[in-house]
């Protein structure tokens, strides 16, 4: 399309904020509302004024943002029926928001001004007209119109749904939104609509916001952009109410790279992978894995023969470049994996592995670990052990000789305030350590005292910082006797990894993966390797 230039309108702040879950802190909304202004986001719709004291306070304060792109929209209700706009609550907080932009929303569907509003077909086309030419007298600045359920409406009653679009715009809306609330349109729909529209309406610039219950927001919106919509409603992520809005972050590329359109500005692309990812981190969730794009796992590669290929071509599995977006290539080491993932995976910082023939043996020890209930695909901690083990590096830079877990008496409980003691016995070299530690649950105590037993000798490992732990019961038919897996993830230097351990015991399998996280780290420094036997079995925890 040459370059053809679509607005991008964010909703996250609003309709994404409706979504279960999904909780926006006033510093939330503000600290996003810079990072879509970083990204040269057209419209940020920050909320409705009068629906609550947050949203009042967000328009008061957005005011202070320093932004140079985006352009800060509030929303709202055409006025009531039984009032006139000059009179209308929600009409007068939205002239007092002062923003660049103002949203207000109408009913297209037939079913809506019955049931729901329970006016007249008429009443409702005056609320249109008269809220929006009001809002543009008292304002002096663009209205845009959202027209609510107008796919349904079409369907229901085409020439009265065409007549709401019709109101607007005489009215003076600048844009006009076609919405698929509900979300259950199918594309030919979303067409069928979109051109008896531009038959009736001439040069009426349009709008999409469409929701996901159907599975087809990504589509719809798609192909409402080859209709003529020259401006997108959605959110990050795809938050919002039921399904869930439109995602942003898999339609911009979509158009970009795809379709040739232009929705950011230059450069801004690459930075589409963090966005989505900061915004994950505000509502406290990690995304799917396999989100489009900007997913942990959009290019992820398990599979031998996957691997071998993308490694002469990264076309062969790849629909673009990973680096386009932000995103970068991963490669999984499993019982799946064949020598050429291992090859891509370790070959920069092992070379050796082809010279000493360890690539089978590598693969041997993976698949009888993973069928013992391991998995390696977030422990590259403790895959590098396996690796370093297989090439004959497995130097180890402290023994661990045992662990002890106490827990106070009930009488002692209530003055620990929850606390377990834990210690933790190593030998570094030739000194032999026991330390002792309290801690918030045994996992902490025992990181504690591993991190006191070492950290005189290895003062690097104060930037070791445990930043994830989760369980999961690999054979629950074992019931009480199944075994769990225990996946512990830290921070070392600026670097995340993970480490994984297995046992019937949780405490066990935890200290195995703690132990895995405190080598690797230490690994990293090679003059912090001891002088022990290379083969040196760990001593088994008591």
């Amino acid at each position: 399309m040459n370059g053809v230039k679509i607005e991008i309108y964010d909703t996250t702040l609003r309709d994404g904020n409706q979504g279960e879950g999904v909780n926006l802190s006033l510093g939330d909304k503000l600290d996003i509302t810079l990072l879509l202004d970083q990204m040269g986001i057209d419209f940020v719709e920050g909320g409705w004024p009068g629906s609550n004291p947050k949203d009042d306070e967000y328009f008061a304060r957005v005011k202070d943002l320093d932004l140079t792109a985006t352009r800060i929209t509030a929303f709202g209700s055409t006025h009531r029926a039984d009032v006139a706009p000059s009179e209308d609550f929600f009409l007068q907080k939205l002239i007092a928001a002062q923003t660049d932009v103002v949203c207000v929303f109408g009913k297209s569907w037939d079913l809506h001004v019955e049931q729901a509003l329970r006016v007249s077909p008429e009443k409702n086309l005056e609320m249109i007209s008269g809220s929006v030419s009001y809002l543009i007298e008292q304002t002096a600045r663009p209205v845009f119109f959202d027209a609510e359920h107008f796919f349904d409406g079409f369907k229901s009653d085409p020439g009265y749904a065409l007549a709401t679009v019709e109101a607007a715009c005489d009215a003076g809306a600048a844009r006009i939104i076609l919405c698929d609330t509900n979300g259950g349109v199918l594309p030919h729909e979303i067409a069928e609509a979109m051109r008896a529209l531009k038959e009736r309406i001439k040069q009426t610039e349009l709008g999409i916001h469409v929701h996901n219950d159907g599975g087809l927001a990504v589509a719809n919106t798609l192909r409402a952009i080859e209709e003529g919509a020259i401006q997108i409603h959605g959110t990050i992520n795809g938050i919002g109410e039921r399904c869930g809005n439109v995602d942003l972050t898999s339609i911009i590329p979509n158009l970009e790279l795809k379709m040739g359109y232009r929705c950011l500005p230059e450069g801004k692309l690459q930075g589409l992978t963090k966005l989505s990812r900061k915004v994950w981190e505000h509502l406290g969730r990690d995304g799917p894995l396999g989100q489009p794009f900007v997913g942990h796992s959009a290019f992820s590669h398990k599979g031998g023969v996957h691997v071998s290929a993308v490694q002469r071509n990264p076309a062969t599995y790849e629909h673009i470049d990973p680096a386009i977006v932000g995103n970068s290539r991963r490669i999984l080491v499993s019982e799946l994996a064949g020598g050429s993932n291992l090859r891509a995976k370790l070959a920069n910082r092992y070379p050796e592995i082809e010279q000493s023939g360890a690539v089978r043996t590598i693969l041997e020890e993976v698949q009888d670990k993973e069928h013992k209930g391991y998995s390696f695909e977030n422990a590259d901690g403790s895959l590098d052990l396996v690796v370093r083990k297989a090439i004959g590096k497995s130097e180890t830079c402290f023994e661990p000789l045992y662990y002890r877990i106490y827990s106070p008496s009930n009488e002692e409980h209530t003055d620990s305030d929850g606390m377990i003691e834990a210690s933790v016995k190593v030998r570094v070299g030739d000194e032999t350590r026991l330390c002792a530690a309290e801690g918030n649950g045994p996992v902490d105590a025992l990181n504690l005292a591993l991190r006191q037993a070492l950290v005189h000798r290895y003062p690097v490992l104060d930037d070791l910082h445990l930043t994830d732990y989760s369980v999961r019961v690999i054979n629950s038919t074992e019931e009480t006797a199944a075994k769990v897996r225990v996946n512990i993830e830290h921070v070392f230097e600026g670097a995340a990894f993970g480490t994984v351990g297995v046992n019937v015991d949780i405490i066990k399998a935890s200290w195995n993966a703690l132990v895995d996280a405190y080598q690797y780290a230490l690994l990293q420094h090679e003059e912090f390797i001891a002088e022990l036997p290379r083969e040196q079995e760990r001593s088994k925890p008591t």
